[in-house]
């Protein structure tokens, strides 16, 4: 028996000859089942079927998050388009089909796309359990897709610490307003599932679709850099913000494929890309599930494991740096390969007596390995301003000493002289 292969083309009107052409001469496939609709397309790669899928880009429901099941299942996908159809290609490409040729291709060179796309996958014996939480992940160092549109290297900085309120949205919004001050296309994304407040801090309508639609957008294969472009508010001309989500109950639209793709668009359009990421790193919530469910925080994890630069933001008081030690110690076991930078925020010497820098740094080279903490000063009354006028720190308090170690934070991540570039200002 040759290669085991589903088809999903429904509404072709080639299917059928090729399908007798798969079968009929020795290419090394055999189709095990014409699936009628996505769902029983996953559910027959679920069940370890066949270790390739044959599909159109007119399968109803067929999305970037359907593709990434399909790979988690251990089953390689191959797209077909009809002939002269560019917009059918690039959608497969977007969706994250890495083999795509038109339906006029041959059996042979169809067949030989299979092979070759369930050798790149890996061997069936490697499977993914999905119900593991990490089966919906994309996988680290599986091949990425090509793409139909071209991509840029935007840096990728995620703003993320623990629970408790440590100003991780004051960093991000600040940091991201810095480095475009600097002259750096900068690009803030609100991706807090849990409680996303970009929009509030600056002062903007959090009924714009932001970073839903773009997920959206992502997952249907539509979005592009203009799309993209087009969803973000553009608040001064170097920085562009994709709002969070409007309510915490719609975090399902974030899935880890779709919010991915995002982020690769991002890299389009800016040179530095901020995301302001949840606290929560739990991955048990699904253990109980024997399908790939949704999971609440996969696109926290998504997103850190694609970061360049991951700073965790921690408080400077006792409780703030035990949950910062705790939090580091999740980080490591779900992202091995990740090394946060420690932003310790809030410095003062009210709760920790002596030198304040000296001994927060010991605590956290002692307990959790961090060496070289940057140490942000508290300062209320230019952050409770920022806040009553739904503004950055560099519009209300342009002399605060918070203000200038942000800057000076984004010059050495942007690798750029922190006195260098323009005040930004935007209309009300």
């Amino acid at each position: 028996m040759g290669l085991p292969v589903l088809t999903a083309v429904t509404g072709a009107t080639w299917e059928a000859d090729l399908v007798g052409q798969l079968d009929r001469a020795d290419h090394g496939v055999t189709v095990v089942r014409r699936c009628v609709d996505l769902a029983e397309l996953l559910a027959a790669a679920a069940a370890g079927t066949a270790r390739a899928a044959l599909l159109s880009a007119e399968l109803r429901r067929l999305d970037r998050d359907a593709v990434t099941r399909l790979s988690a299942a251990g089953v390689a996908v191959v797209g077909l388009f009809d002939p002269g159809d560019e917009a059918a290609e690039n959608r497969l490409r977007e969706l994250g089909v890495g083999q795509v040729l038109p339906a006029d291709a041959g059996a042979d060179l169809i067949a030989a796309s299979l092979r070759d796309a369930a050798k790149g996958l890996g061997e069936a014996s490697v499977r993914f359990d999905l119900g593991d939480p990490g089966a919906a992940r994309p996988r680290l160092g599986t091949p990425t897709p090509p793409s139909a549109q071209p991509l840029g290297r935007g840096r990728i900085v995620a703003v993320w610490g623990p629970t408790g309120a440590p100003g991780r949205t004051t960093v991000a919004v600040n940091l991201a307003d810095e480095a475009a001050r600097l002259g750096i296309p900068t690009m803030l994304i609100d991706v807090d599932v849990y409680g996303g407040v970009v929009a509030q801090y600056l002062g903007l309508l959090d009924e714009s679709p932001g970073v839903a639609a773009a997920a959206r957008s992502a997952s249907a294969g539509t979005l592009d850099a203009a799309a993209l472009a087009r969803i973000a508010w553009a608040v001064t001309p170097n920085l562009r913000v994709l709002t969070g989500l409007s309510r915490a109950d719609r975090w399902p639209e974030l899935r880890p494929s779709s919010i991915t793709a995002v982020l690769e668009r991002s890299r389009a359009l800016a040179e530095m890309v901020v995301l302001d990421c949840g606290f929560c790193l739990e991955q048990d919530e699904e253990l109980s599930y024997d399908t790939a469910a949704p999971r609440r925080n996969g696109a926290t994890l998504a997103l850190l494991a694609e970061a360049d630069v991951v700073l965790c933001v921690s408080g400077a008081d006792p409780v703030a740096l035990q949950r910062t030690v705790r939090a580091l110690a999740e980080l490591r076991e779900a992202l091995p390969d990740v090394r946060p930078r420690v932003v310790v925020n809030r410095t003062r010497t009210v709760v920790v007596p002596g030198d304040v820098h000296r001994e927060i740094a010991g605590a956290l080279d002692r307990f959790a390995g961090v060496r070289d903490p940057f140490f942000l000063p508290q300062d209320a009354k230019a952050t409770d301003a920022a806040l009553a006028a739904g503004r950055t720190l560099a519009e209300v308090a342009g002399g605060s000493p918070l203000r200038a170690s942000l800057r000076a934070l984004a010059g050495s991540l942007a690798g750029v002289p922190a006195q260098a570039g323009e005040p930004a200002h935007r209309s009300r």
